[in-house]
């Protein structure tokens, strides 16, 4: 592969900390198989890589306030972006854009250049903001339509998502792949899932796409049915107020952990905690939380949407939900603590990520992608 000469690079504007480990994967995937690589980001993702030395590294950071000046400041980054991809545009040749509805101005300039454009799908856009009541959908729906047509290819994690988020007019561009991977020495079993403790626990991002209001909503049914649990609810963002008033009015506060965002090295360690992880979203591309569980023998019960399906086999590897409603909820938490094959599956779970999400594995599947382009 070193002898196709790949130059490529990444460009993401501004990431939240929910996003360090996707770009960080990604990363070191296309680094291992490139003779040179660029990386612009901003905010956490240029924290996490600004001391690197490995590879250039550009900083498009900026402080993400009220709606308005959100959008001129992105604007700004953009233009920023820009002129940087004109400053390597005779080292790079391929650009990889994280989502891309954010960089349109960032992808008319690479496609200008004559630049292969790449656009790594990490989930819906257009339903997370739909589901978010977000005052910019219709710009994200025109901007997500634009983003598309104009991309060399699109990357997306499983054939099933070409028709859930209605990529088919698309279908003759799209690649298969994603950048997950895990540490198996990292991500492992430490505490058997007999001697855990009777605690159940939701951990990720307190934003509306994720339904972690719903699994909120469903512990008074659950704690009803099952006497000794305890909850662990790890997170941070735009809704973590109005969990924590849910708890408290629910009169759960004794029973419920709140606990702030929870660090990349500190998960395996509480994954190592749980009976069983709930993902109750309403959107998801492929949840590395999920991957990261199920490696430490912990049980994931989640809706079928995204990549999950084909991760998960509902009583063989995990547990499928039909919906996230309160109500499905909180059936499927029982139905998965009550299950007598508990251990038996989360096995399953743990042999099927080993096998499937190395990082030989994922690297090669990336240079067959780069065979394709």
């Amino acid at each position: 592969m070193k002898e196709r000469k790949l130059r490529i690079g990444v460009l993401t504007l501004p990431l939240a900390k929910a996003s360090q480990i996707p770009l960080s994967n990604l990363v070191e995937i296309l680094f291992n198989i490139s003779t040179e690589f660029v990386l612009i980001t901003g905010n956490e993702g240029y924290k996490q890589f600004k001391n690197e030395c490995r590879f250039k590294v550009y900083d498009v950071s900026y402080k993400i306030g009220n709606p308005f000046l959100k959008v001129i400041r992105n604007l700004s980054g953009q233009i920023i972006a820009s002129f940087i991809i004109i400053k390597n545009r005779k080292i790079i040749k391929h650009w990889i854009f994280f989502g891309g509805e954010r960089e349109i101005i960032s992808i008319i300039t690479a496609k200008l250049l004559k630049k292969n454009v790449i656009i790594l799908i990490l989930g819906s856009v257009i339903r997370d903001y739909t589901i978010a009541k977000d005052p910019f959908t219709i710009i994200i729906k025109i901007l997500s339509t634009l983003k598309n047509a104009l991309a060399d290819k699109l990357i997306v994690y499983t054939p099933r998502l070409i028709s859930e988020w209605h990529l088919e007019p698309y279908s003759h561009k799209i690649l298969i792949a994603s950048q997950n991977f895990l540490d198996f020495n990292t991500f492992t079993i430490t505490i058997p899932l007999i001697n855990r403790p009777h605690l159940i626990g939701y951990i990720g991002r307190f934003s509306a796409e994720k339904g972690v209001q719903n699994f909120v909503q469903a512990l008074p049914a659950i704690f009803r049915e099952q006497k000794e649990i305890k909850v662990l609810i790890g997170g941070d963002g735009q809704l973590k107020e109005s969990v924590e008033t849910s708890i408290k009015d629910s009169g759960l506060t004794d029973y419920v952990e709140l606990s702030c965002w929870i660090s990349h090295d500190e998960l395996p360690l509480h994954l190592n905690q749980l009976r069983l992880l709930v993902l109750p979203s309403y959107t998801e591309g492929l949840p590395n939380i999920m991957l990261e569980a199920m490696a430490c023998g912990t049980p994931v019960l989640a809706t079928p949407v995204g990549a999950i399906p084909d991760v998960i086999i509902d009583g063989k590897t995990g547990f499928i939900m039909k919906d996230n409603s309160p109500e499905c909820i909180a059936e499927n938490v029982i139905r998965a603590l009550d299950c007598p094959d508990l251990a038996r599956i989360a096995e399953n779970g743990r042999n099927s990520v080993r096998e499937n999400y190395s990082f030989e594995k994922t690297v090669g599947r990336w240079k067959q992608i780069f065979n394709n382009i």
